[in-house]
């Protein structure tokens, strides 16, 4: 297991920027960049032991301040929408930028996605692990109390990609944390030929403005049931009114079996290579993205992303639960550590 480190670039204030390299002894390798956590890139084999970048991306940093749809961040302190940029806590108002419409989206204007963090590296004979932290002050973005965060990225032998969330707080507050890597497990085209898998039995039908309405719904008879293996592309353009909404697939899941245990959430298949990523969380949802919104985007290797060029799966909790007082809990009081982990698993058949 080995890590490299090299410097990334600067950010236009002149801040540093690294980017590390962690392999393992298989050959699969991620690179993370302390700009935004982002994971720039991740190898997996195919089922010729072919490995390729599996994730989108940009070969140079001054791309991601250009223009980036949260490509490999990390999001927070709020990920996904936040109803009208506002919520109560303790009958205190709090007022957050408005940057997705009427509401507030992966943490505001300047999210844990535009900021560098703090890198330390740490490797074991099974494990390559880079720790990012990060401090919040009081009033960032509109969110009370300094939020104090460590990210960890663990690259295993197993060709498993683990990513550790921690944080504390001086004031109660609402967290939600997560990685936003958009996969494509073919390495090029488009992600309608690939395969999904959710286990979730229900999910929170949204709005014309994608917020939750605060109905847990089953997926049972609507384009959005994906218990079984299914092609992403076959039901894309239904005309039920979630999907016209979503302008496709824009929706958070509800996560089977119990919230703060390691449990089975998604499996994506690529037949043409034969890939397979298993995802694992102890969130209570993830929310599937299937690309709707991105244009022509030229990433890495001089590679053009074109639209649904790449599928997110968001290990979450709900869009909006601050405002949701049905939905699980993202409140964070002082004394109080939050914790969350996600697992991401390679293998080919």
């Amino acid at each position: 297991m080995n890590i490299y480190k090299q410097l990334y670039g600067r950010t236009p204030d002149g801040e540093d920027v690294d980017i590390y390299t962690l392999t393992n002894d298989r050959g699969m390798e991620a690179k993370i960049a302390t700009y935004g956590g982002i994971l720039v890139s991740l190898t997996a084999p195919d089922r010729n032991g072919k490995y390729d970048d599996v994730v989108l991306g940009f070969e140079y940093l001054e791309n991601y301040f250009r223009f980036s749809p949260f490509f490999g961040c990390i999001v927070g302190r709020y990920a996904n929408r936040i109803a009208n940029a506002k919520f109560r806590l303790n009958d205190a108002e709090y007022a957050l930028a408005a940057n997705d419409g009427p509401n507030s989206l992966h943490g505001g204007k300047k999210g844990f996605d535009k900021v560098v963090w703090r890198a330390s590296e740490i490797a074991t004979s099974d494990a390559a692990s880079l720790a990012l932290g990060y401090t919040s002050k009081d009033g960032e973005e509109g969110y009370p109390g300094t939020l104090s965060v460590i990210v960890v990225y663990t690259l295993m032998n197993d060709n498993s990609l683990r990513i550790d969330y921690t944080a504390t707080t001086t004031k109660d507050t609402v967290l939600n944390l997560t990685n936003h890597s958009y996969f494509n497990l073919a390495g090029a085209g488009d992600i309608l030929g690939h395969q999904l898998m959710l286990n979730a039995d229900q999910f929170t039908p949204a709005n014309a403005t994608l917020i939750p309405t605060g109905e847990l719904a089953s997926v049972e008879g609507t384009p959005l049931d994906f218990r079984q293996l299914t092609t992403i592309g076959d039901r894309i353009n239904d005309p039920h009114e979630q999907m016209v909404r979503g302008k496709g697939y824009d929706h958070n899941f509800v996560v089977r079996g119990e919230a703060g245990v390691l449990r089975p959430a998604a499996r994506v298949v690529e037949p043409k290579t034969g890939r397979l990523m298993d995802v694992s969380t102890t969130e209570p949802g993830v929310q599937f993205y299937s690309g709707n919104f991105m244009t022509e985007v030229v990433g890495k290797r001089g590679q053009t992303y074109n639209y649904r060029g790449g599928l997110c799966l968001e290990t979450q909790h709900f869009p909006d639960s601050p405002n949701q007082p049905n939905f699980p809990s993202t409140v964070l009081r002082p004394g109080q550590t939050f914790k969350s982990t996600t697992v991401f698993a390679f293998c080919a058949e």
